[in-house]
């Protein structure tokens, strides 16, 4: 081999391992994915023993890089999902990873997508410097022990669109900066230790289409401003300590199609505008303390999947406009006060007794005749 050919294969070598420096992600990347995997313990999966080399755009279990810059732009770590990695061992088809999430995820300044979630073991606060990741759009750590209060600066992350810190042990009040996200379109907090009121202004959120805060400690009224939520197609409030009246505005919203407010302290009557909804498919106000008589406002383009007002203080007839319903699929009007004779036709000839029982004076099928 000449001298050319050698000095030809030696320079080839050089700029293969230049190239490979350069297209790799900057140590200062790395250095802040191994901080985040030394804070964490997953006894079962080895999912970080892919952590390993230089260059963490690379083969790494849940790491996505830009493929310009090769920064680090995703966090994927899921312990419920149909990943081959999690079907490897035995032991289950659900992840299990203890410790804490480290700070250091925070220089990851490029941060797109963070999801941490479905590991049930992992306990700390969320760490307040996330509310500065310029770039972020999920955040995602659903599923783990996480405790502490939601950073107070939430509302700093403009470009989020998903947040989901749901079944956690997650306490304080919702951030009132909460209302400045306004690309936000899938919000849930469900199943936490949440106390305070919903915040007043939440109806700000403009862009959310989906709005999950069962399970929790809330408190105070329903904010009238949810009613100017033209996108909110999901809202389930229930199993917290929500008192007062049910504003009239959410059965006027366009496209809500399911409202949960079950399990609360509401009073007052339903108003007619919400049973009249023809785009409600799924109603649930079980649990309350509502009163009154079930408006008969049903009609052609009624269409429940659902409709519960069980548990209630509800006096008076079961409404003889149901019958008119286009779809009334479940029916839970038992433990109330009603009275008189159950309507005929559908949907009542499908339902079981257990829809009608424990009122004041119901007869007619399902139930004994009158």
């Amino acid at each position: 081999m000449g001298i050319f050919s050698f000095n030809a294969i030696a320079l080839a070598f050089l700029l293969a391992i230049i190239s490979g420096a350069v297209n790799a992600c900057p140590p200062s990347d790395r250095e802040a994915l191994l901080a985040l995997s030394s804070s964490l313990k997953e006894p079962y999966l080895g999912i970080f023993d892919s952590w390993k080399g230089t260059d963490c755009c690379s083969n790494w279990y849940g790491i996505s890089c830009d493929p310009t810059t090769h920064r680090v732009t995703d966090v994927s770590l899921r312990g419920e999902s149909e990943d081959p990695i999690l079907q490897k061992t035995g032991h289950s088809s659900s992840g299990y990873m203890t410790g804490t999430i480290n700070p250091s995820i925070c220089q990851l300044d490029r941060l797109t997508t963070l999801i941490i979630a479905d590991w049930k073991g992992i306990s700390s606060e969320i760490p307040s410097c996330l509310a500065s990741l310029p770039n972020l759009r999920v955040l995602d750590l659903i599923g783990n022990s996480l405790s502490g209060k939601i950073p107070d600066q939430i509302g700093n992350l403009q470009k989020l669109t998903v947040l989901n810190l749901a079944d956690n042990k997650i306490n304080g009040e919702i951030p009132s900066s909460i209302i400045q996200l306004s690309s936000l379109k899938h919000l849930d907090l469900s199943n936490n230790l949440l106390t305070g009121e919903v915040p007043a202004n939440f109806g700000n959120l403009k862009m959310l289409s989906r709005a999950l805060l069962s399970g929790n400690q809330l408190t105070g009224t329903i904010p009238i401003s949810i009613g100017n939520m033209y996108r909110l197609a999901d809202l389930d409030i229930s199993r917290n300590k929500i008192q007062g009246q049910i504003p009239a505005q959410l059965g006027k919203m366009k496209v809500l199609a399911t409202l949960d407010l079950g399990s609360n302290m509401l009073t007052g009557e339903i108003p007619p505008a919400v049973l009249g909804s023809t785009g409600l498919g799924i109603l649930n106000l079980s649990r309350n303390s509502l009163e009154g008589n079930i408006a008969d406002v049903f009609g052609p383009k009624s269409y429940f999947m659902a409709l519960d007002l069980s548990f209630n203080n509800l006096k008076g007839p079961v409404p003889g406009s149901l019958s008119s319903a286009k779809f009334v699929g479940h029916l839970d009007l038992s433990h109330n006060h009603l009275c008189g004779t159950i309507p005929v036709g559908t949907p009542f000839d499908h339902l079981e007794a257990s829809s009608f029982d424990s009122n004041d004076c119901l007869c007619g099928n399902p139930l004994k005749t009158c």
